[in-house]
């Protein structure tokens, strides 16, 4: 844990996910942005995965992540578009015990800027699953790290004020669940 600006930061468990059909470890830049963007900001990486674009086998392995005590935060990306194979939100969103529609919202309003109008296409969105966050953003590497840089990487950080994420989240070591008040 550090200190900014007299609050504190906490580091969290975080696993990322790539939703896709012809990605794998050498060719995922989205999820590698994704894994660089969180470890540089002082948070673990949980876990790491690429999956195929099929609802069953998203919602199984979220749907272990968000089980997990080791896991406080999932952060997919892909799967979010308009194309027959875009599956993601039907996969996820039925796991959310609460919606946070200004996570995609908010995604979209800052992505106007770098894309224009076609940020219509990009159905990110976000939700909150046995007190882990779980944040779906577009595939491409840009959008992963205008999420992350725009709008997440404020929400995960304890010191970020008004409001963040941080306190809706689960905690099993003891220092972290007195610090995040």
């Amino acid at each position: 844990m550090s200190s900014h600006g007299g609050k504190t930061f906490i580091p969290l468990n975080i696993a990322v996910l790539t939703v896709s059909d012809t990605r794998d470890e050498s060719n995922d830049t989205s999820g590698q942005a994704l894994v660089d963007k969180l470890t540089t900001a002082g948070h673990k990486l949980a876990e790491k995965a690429i999956v195929k674009d099929d609802v069953y086998q998203l919602r199984a392995i979220v749907s272990k992540w968000i089980a997990s005590d080791d896991v406080q935060v999932v952060i997919s990306t892909g799967g979010t578009g308009f194309t027959s194979r875009d599956n993601t939100p039907e996969a996820l969103m039925p796991l959310f015990d609460k919606a946070a529609e200004g996570f995609g919202e908010v995604f979209r309003h800052v992505s106007l800027e770098e894309i224009g109008t076609s940020t219509i296409q990009s159905r990110a969105f976000g939700g909150i699953a046995n007190s882990t966050v779980v944040l779906c953003v577009p595939g491409s590497t840009n959008a992963c790290k205008t999420a992350w840089d725009k709008v997440i990487k404020e929400q995960l950080d304890a010191s970020h004020r008004p409001c963040n994420f941080v306190p809706h989240l689960k905690f099993t070591d003891t220092e972290q669940c007195e610090s995040r008040g």
